[in-house]
């Protein structure tokens, strides 16, 4: 660490956005670090198999997998991940050691067609996640939803090309990379629960690695760490999968939080819904309790995978 820091990052334009940030940030707070900083892309296995359903290809962590092994290996010293594309129990032997301040966490329909979902009819809009499509089709039921994946400028094209006559994207990538004026509509996360880290970018290190640990402490934004660990909480105890359709969201009032939560039922005919009030110095518990609660709701329409 005294000759170099690596920085681990997905090759996309969005993962190298979010990693230069991190590079900056560290960079503030010791310009002489600067150069020091090399930021690595790492193809991870949700690049390669792009026309694929994340669950088809091994689900959850498909992003941060092979930058974690690298982490581990000691090939690069940071790893800089979307938190919501990360497993809610941390890999062995690393921590996340930096919450940066969390972006839109709001999520927003992109088309060129149409100005909000409700003028929908017999259209199709593409989106990889069963938690988005079930999330639609409360919204409006005339919608049909297909398959997509690949890269924000991918899928905008995608709609722009006629493909597809919408999309559902997070808000935090568009207005990362300025693209947030094909944005038509967008949804309050208690309208449309985005899934549990959205907008919140995630700097991890090896647990034994005390001068990352100290580098990255002073980046790390205290209030969104609060609300991630609600999130993750909630997530762990819930148990589930990435074919498990769940919406997650901790807003941060002061000294309390309010945890808003959706689950729908494995067949997708229910939807079951959480709001918890807590205090912020226990997010954790917060989180469990949200847990508990939607696991008691959804009774045996909803498989706890683990």
């Amino acid at each position: 660490m005294n000759n170099k820091i690596i920085i681990g990052s997905r090759g996309s334009k969005l993962a190298l956005a979010y990693a230069n940030k991190v590079k900056n940030l560290i960079s503030s707070f010791d310009p002489s670090i600067e150069k020091k900083i090399t930021i690595e892309t790492i193809k991870t296995s949700g690049d390669l198999f792009k026309d694929k359903k994340i669950s088809e290809i091994g689900g959850k962590n498909l992003f941060c997998k092979e930058i974690e092994d690298k982490l581990i290996k000691k090939e690069i010293d940071i790893a800089v991940h979307s938190l919501k594309d990360m497993d809610s129990i941390e890999t062995k032997g690393l921590v996340i050691q930096a919450y940066l301040k969390r972006n839109d966490s709001r999520e927003s329909f992109v088309s060129k067609k149409f100005k909000n979902l409700s003028e929908l009819n017999n259209a199709t809009i593409g989106s990889s996640s069963r938690r988005r499509e079930l999330q639609l089709k409360l919204l409006n039921k005339n919608i049909k939803v297909e398959n997509i994946r690949g890269n924000i400028d991918t899928r905008i094209k995608k709609v722009e090309t006629g493909e597809y006559d919408g999309v559902i994207l997070a808000l935090a990538g568009l207005k990362m990379l300025k693209l947030e004026k094909f944005a038509k509509e967008t949804f309050s996360v208690k309208d449309f629960i985005p899934t549990a880290g959205q907008g919140i970018i995630a700097v991890q290190c090896r647990e034994d690695d005390e001068n990352a640990k100290k580098i990255l402490k002073k980046i790390n934004h205290n209030e969104t760490e609060t609300c991630a660990l609600a999130e993750r909480s909630f997530l762990k105890t819930l148990g589930g999968d990435c074919d498990t359709a769940v919406g997650c969201a901790a807003i941060l009032n002061k000294d309390n939080i309010e945890l808003n939560a959706q689950l729908f039922s494995d067949d997708g005919k229910k939807v079951f819904n959480v709001v918890k009030l807590g205090k912020s110095n226990q997010p954790q518990l917060l989180g469990k309790l949200a847990g508990e609660d939607i696991l008691k709701k959804s009774k045996n329409s909803f498989a706890k995978k683990r």
